[in-house]
């Protein structure tokens, strides 16, 4: 840790706790992407999901293939 940063760590540790969760919810939003990017990234996601089943570029696993596939793997 940097003398700077332990400097405003200090600092942060004397304000009171209603100024700190202020900073804490500024320093979230600043490291954070909008929620927006995150929904856009998501929705790109899905549609290219939805792209390769349809297109035949990768092949759905009917759901009782999948079960027995679990069974095996984690039957005790």
């Amino acid at each position: 840790m940097t003398v700077q940063t332990m400097e405003i760590m200090d600092v942060v540790d004397s304000l009171p706790i209603d100024m700190k969760l202020e900073l804490i919810d500024h320093l979230l939003q600043s490291i954070s992407p909008p929620q927006s990017e995150v929904d856009d990234a998501w929705s790109a996601e899905v549609e290219r999901r939805i792209d390769e089943v349809e297109s035949g570029k990768v092949k759905l696993i009917p759901m009782e293939e999948v079960r027995e596939r679990m069974r095996k793997r984690y039957r005790k």
